[in-house]
Formats: C-alpha cells, sequence, structure tokens
C-alpha cells in the first residue's frame, strides 16, 4: 500500500479529531476515568482492529491510553491507518 503524502496525512488528520502527526505515524491519546475503563477501550479496539487486521501500537498508563498507526510494512502512514484512526474514533464515541 502506498506511503500518503505529508499534505494527504494532514487533509485525513483535518478529518481525524484529535489526532495529530508523530514522527512516520499519527498518534491520538484518551483518557478515562480509571484504568478499568481504559482496558475495557483497549480490548474494543482489539476486536476492531482484528477485523480490520490493522493493529495499532498501543500504551497504556493507568487511565490514560495512546493509539499509534503507521504502517510498518509500507513505512509511514497509508489508507490502512486513517481507516483504522477513523474506526477507533467511533469505538471511543
Amino acid at each position: 500500500m502506498a506511503v500518503l503524502t505529508d499534505s494527504s496525512v494532514q487533509a485525513a488528520l483535518n478529518g481525524l479529531p484529535g489526532w495529530k502527526r508523530n514522527g512516520l505515524a499519527i498518534e491520538r491519546t484518551f483518557e478515562f476515568k480509571d484504568f478499568k475503563a481504559a482496558m475495557a477501550f483497549v480490548n474494543k479496539i482489539a476486536d476492531a482492529a482484528e477485523a480490520a487486521n490493522h493493529h495499532p501500537d498501543i500504551d497504556i498508563r493507568y487511565n490514560k491510553v495512546k493509539m499509534s498507526l503507521v504502517s510498518h510494512d509500507s513505512g509511514g502512514v497509508t489508507d490502512r491507518d486513517v481507516r483504522m484512526a477513523a474506526e477507533i474514533n467511533l469505538v471511543a464515541g
């Protein structure tokens, strides 16, 4: 899959509230009331990621969950990452 240009990534981020560029990846941090709520969210994302066969890097710090997306096999952000970020936003509500 083709890596998106910088301008294409920026255009995609304009439609993905909360997401930003970080190096080769796009990322967003979500905050929850407690650890249990954060883990419930992560488990929902795991189901969505399995269904899409595209998996975010996930960093969990008590009630904060950082999702990072990059298509490692392509070497940057692709349409797969943009679609997964949109799905994560839907799950987050």
